[in-house]
């Protein structure tokens, strides 16, 4: 549409006959020979010596950025690093790129249906009906305020961050198309805001007109009782209890309620008529977010303290929910690893004793082994989960977390791993540049991991492993995960737990 006003503006020409120097190099050369007269310099003063600058105030210098204290429920960020200060997602120099392997979470969602965020607004709404409620202060806007929220799908903002994404992954290894034979397979599962997250994506790496044709999208079915590795809970029977799979609930809901007492005592009296609990709280604060990637704006997000934003980054963590924490972890992310071991390898997987479906995995159409770009659409819980199953130790370095303060410089941050459109590369790489992969490397949104919890990969100030060390200790990692225990035997949770590793203890 812009194109077209412009031409619109332009006066109307005849065609002209090609001149002799169409197409030809034209270099500019500027200054002009001769043209530099210092001798006049002293009549151009610079800004220091002129003085007079007028006001120059520059504000409150602030580096506190409340979305990166939203958990699993902000957007992707750049993260500065996991331990690897030097290393760059560029591919290192005098490296070859062979393969990549990406993972992602799905973008901006809605709140789950039945959520925090939809129950505070139903019982802000009967209490809103009776006499003795009022709102004021900070509160008053709640008053005239109504719940505008959908559920469940991708709001427009998550729509848009996946297509980016994919726009973003074309620069970065669309080159590694030039060599395919066959349209690639492209993987998610069957929710709707699965779908739209690879569709999304996938436009943005092939093109709004053509991705329809350039690939072949493959959707997994999700529910309870289908085998699948992007969504394995529906196959984890513990990971569904509340003893075990919603532990972390337990452990969050303890720090909440030291978090939020000042918060609880500063709020409650501007709303009388409404009891502000601390469940309601934390779901204003996630009212704050799920408003902001729907909407562009919250009133809730300025009810809160820095101080108090820090404490709800550290109530989302994962931990003991979908993280080192909890022994079903590693269980639900190993079947990705066997997938992932299974590409590099370009070996059939020939054992079922976890979520792979052995229906779709057993198939070269619909799990092929010989592309060089892969493609895998999840949920955060899942990347939280395959995370631990791939043993990466910085990221649990800190050790267990403590429900009664943050713990400093504390590694296991949720929103550095599992934020919306979250992405984990996988980089198989020839060092130096050949046909043949020599190494491999993993980037957890854009920072270099660190491998050397991995039996075999040594210390790299790039997070570079030997691609046979990698595999190697892979299959060592995959032979210690104890799927059908973990996942169904009848055990409690260790007292205190003190687990790092996502597995239930051995002895």
């Amino acid at each position: 549409m812009l194109a077209a006003v412009l031409l619109l503006a332009l006066p109307f020409c005849t065609a002209e006959l090609a001149s002799s120097y169409a197409g030809s190099t034209v270099v500019d050369s500027y200054p002009p020979a001769g043209a530099t007269n210092t001798a006049i310099d002293s009549y151009f003063p610079d800004a220091s010596q002129v003085g007079y600058p007028g006001p120059t105030p520059s504000g409150t210098n602030t580096t506190f950025n409340v979305m990166r204290h939203w958990g699993n429920l902000g957007p992707m960020y750049s993260v500065e690093s996991f331990g690897l200060p030097d290393a760059s997602p560029i591919i290192p120099e005098g490296c070859g790129l062979n393969t990549v392997h990406l993972l992602m979470r799905h973008g901006a969602r809605y709140p789950t249906s039945g959520s925090g965020p939809s129950q505070f607004a139903g019982e802000l709404n009967t209490a809103a009906s009776n006499e003795s409620f009022s709102a004021t202060g900070e509160l008053e806007f709640l008053a005239t305020w109504t719940y505008k929220l959908g559920a469940e799908i991708l709001t427009p903002f998550g729509r848009d961050s996946l297509f980016s994404n994919g726009v973003a992954f074309r620069y970065r290894y669309g080159n590694l198309l030039n060599a395919f034979t066959d349209l690639p397979v492209f993987r998610t599962t069957s929710e709707n805001r699965m779908v739209d997250s690879a569709l999304n994506f996938a436009a943005g790496f092939f093109g709004l007109t053509t991705y329809e044709t350039d690939y072949h999208q493959e959707i997994i079915i999700e529910a309870d009782g289908f085998n699948n590795t992007l969504a394995p809970y529906g196959t984890c029977t513990n990971a569904n209890t509340e003893d075990i799979g919603y532990f972390g609930d337990i452990q969050s809901g303890k720090w909440a309620d030291i978090y939020l007492k000042s918060a609880q005592e500063r709020l409650q009296p501007l709303i009388p008529g409404f009891d502000l609990t601390t469940s309601q709280l934390i779901a204003m604060q996630e009212m704050c977010t799920f408003e902001t990637v729907a909407l562009g704006y919250s009133e809730f997000c300025d009810l809160f303290t820095e101080e108090e934003w820090e404490g709800y980054a550290y109530y989302a963590d994962f931990w003991y929910s979908e993280g080192p924490g909890n022994p079903t972890a590693a269980a639900q992310g190993l079947g990705y690893v066997q997938e992932l071991v299974s590409r590099l390898t370009h070996t059939p997987i020939d054992v079922w004793n976890s979520t792979t479906n052995s229906t779709l995995d057993s198939s070269n159409v619909t799990f092929p082994l010989n592309q060089l770009i892969y493609v895998d659409a999840t949920h955060d819980v899942v990347m939280s989960c395959i995370v631990t199953a791939l043993n990466f130790t910085s990221l649990a370095a800190s050790g267990p977390l403590p429900t009664d303060h943050i713990p400093p410089h504390r590694s296991y941050i949720v929103s550095q791993i599992a934020p919306y459109a979250s992405q984990l590369v996988a980089q198989v790489l020839s060092c130096p540049a050949s046909q043949e992969p020599t190494h491999i490397r993993f980037l957890l949104n854009d920072a270099a991991v660190p491998l050397t919890g991995i039996n075999g990969c040594e210390e790299d100030p790039n997070g570079l492993c030997a691609l046979p060390s990698f595999i190697s200790g892979m299959q060592e990692r995959i032979g210690e995960i104890n799927f059908a225990y973990d996942c169904f035997a009848n055990y409690t949770m260790p007292d205190p737990d003190t687990i790092i590793d996502g597995r239930y203890p051995t002895s």
